[in-house]
C-alpha cells in the first residue's frame, strides 16, 4: 500500500460523538446517501453515532483550522472474525487533498496492527470516489447489483508498523496542538477589532491620534 500523504489523522473518542454527528449532518443529501448506502434521516445518523462502540472499534478524524471534523473514518471490528469494516467520509469543500486516502491508510495500518486478517467497504457501485480510493489502496473491488465490495487481505509485515503508527499518533497531537494555539492566539485580535467596531466614530478618531486606535 503506497505511503499516505502528511495528513494528520486524530484517534476520536465518545467526547467527539457530538462533532462526528455534526460533520455527517452537514454532508450533502446526495454525499450522506453514498456514505451509507441509502438515504439516512437525520435521526437515524444521531442514533448511528450514538451507537458507536468506541471500546471495540476505531473512530480516526481529520482536523479543519477551527479544530471541526472536515473527515471522518470509522473502523468496526469484529474481534471473533478478525475482519474489520470500515465507513469513510470526507466534507465536500476538504476533497481532493488526499484526504480520504490518509483516512483509508490509517484504519488499515491500525487494523493490520491489531492483527485483523481482512479489511473490507460496501459502498454503492456509483460512489466513484471510494472506489477509487479503494483500488488505490490495493483494495479489490467486486461489483454486483449496484453494490461494490472492496476487500484487503492485511498483513501485519505488508501493512502495519507499530513505529509508523506511533509517529502518526505523535504527529496528529502536534497539529492538534498548534491548530489550539492558533486559534487562541487568533482570539484576541478578533476581540479587539469588535471592540472597536462597538466604538462611537468620534472616539476612534481619539484612539487614533493617540496611537492606540
Amino acid at each position: 500500500m503506497a505511503t499516505a500523504l502528511r495528513v494528520a489523522v486524530q484517534r476520536l473518542n465518545p467526547k467527539h460523538r457530538e462533532d462526528i454527528a455534526r460533520h455527517l449532518l452537514q454532508l450533502p443529501e446526495n454525499d450522506r446517501r453514498l456514505r451509507f448506502g441509502h438515504q439516512v434521516r437525520d435521526q437515524a445518523v444521531r442514533e448511528y453515532v450514538d451507537g458507536v462502540d468506541f471500546e471495540r472499534d476505531r473512530v480516526f478524524g481529520i482536523l479543519g483550522d477551527d479544530l471541526s471534523l472536515i473527515g471522518v473514518a470509522h473502523l468496526a471490528l469484529d474481534p471473533v472474525e478478525k475482519l474489520a469494516e470500515l465507513g469513510v467520509s470526507v466534507d465536500p469543500s476538504s476533497r481532493v487533498k488526499g484526504y480520504g486516502y490518509a483516512l483509508l491508510h490509517r484504519s488499515v495500518l491500525h487494523a493490520a496492527n491489531l492483527g485483523y486478517r481482512t479489511m473490507f467497504m460496501v459502498c454503492l457501485a456509483e460512489n466513484g470516489i471510494m472506489m477509487h480510493l479503494a483500488k488505490k489502496a490495493g483494495l479489490t473491488v467486486v461489483t454486483e447489483a449496484g453494490e461494490a465490495d472492496a476487500r484487503l487481505k492485511l498483513d501485519r509485515l505488508a501493512h502495519g508498523g507499530v513505529f509508523e503508527e506511533a509517529i502518526a499518533d505523535q504527529f496528529a497531537l502536534v497539529d492538534t496542538m498548534l491548530k489550539q494555539q492558533y486559534l487562541w492566539l487568533a482570539q484576541p485580535k478578533a476581540a479587539e477589532k469588535n471592540l472597536v467596531g462597538e466604538m462611537p466614530a468620534g472616539e476612534r478618531r481619539k484612539g487614533a491620534l493617540a496611537g492606540i486606535g
